[in-house]
């Protein structure tokens, strides 16, 4: 009976990159996909990501400087500003003084915006509901059980970002 050489251990970079980039990759496919579809029925001028995510952000959280803002998007200030001020322009946005601080502006979205902002939302959900609702019930309980590690992905990269951006300043 001969003895087997010892054979190296495989190696585990490509599983320990594959799946992160397969994910990423996914969910980058994913939001795209449904932007795409989206967009389609949309009246109106379309908006890029980052006019959208500041959209959010100022109705999730009325009265907003453009500072945080740019804190809470990671975006420098000037760029948010660019944004405030496009924004502003479509009737999406408005600035209002701050009775704190004079040379400051407070952000508000508009009526349009915050119906637009609802009706993308409902679109979203019920598009998305569909698809999962043709997955098989194990592949439905999977994706429920993903999410909150998908939030923790989430808190992790935010945390990270924050973190890179107070290292820079």
């Amino acid at each position: 009976m001969s003895e087997q050489p010892a054979r190296a251990p495989e190696s585990t970079e490509t599983t320990d990159t594959a799946e992160p980039e397969e994910l990423a990759a996914l969910l980058v496919g994913i939001q795209r996909l449904i932007r795409r579809q989206l967009r389609a029925g949309l009246a109106g001028p379309r908006l890029r990501g980052a006019q959208v995510e500041l959209l959010r952000l100022v109705a999730d959280t009325p009265g907003m400087r453009v500072s945080e803002a740019a804190e809470e998007l990671f975006l420098a200030g000037n760029s948010v500003s660019t944004l405030v001020n496009q924004l502003v322009g479509q009737g999406l946005l408005r600035r209002e003084s701050d009775p704190a601080d004079g040379r400051a502006v407070l952000l508000h979205a508009t009526g349009e915006a915050v119906e637009r902002l609802a009706a993308w939302r409902v679109r979203r959900a019920e598009l998305v509901g569909e698809v999962v609702a043709e997955l098989d019930p194990a592949d439905r309980a999977a994706l429920t059980a993903a999410v909150p590690a998908l939030r923790a992905v989430a808190s992790g990269l935010r945390a990270r970002a924050a973190a890179e951006g107070s290292a820079e300043g």
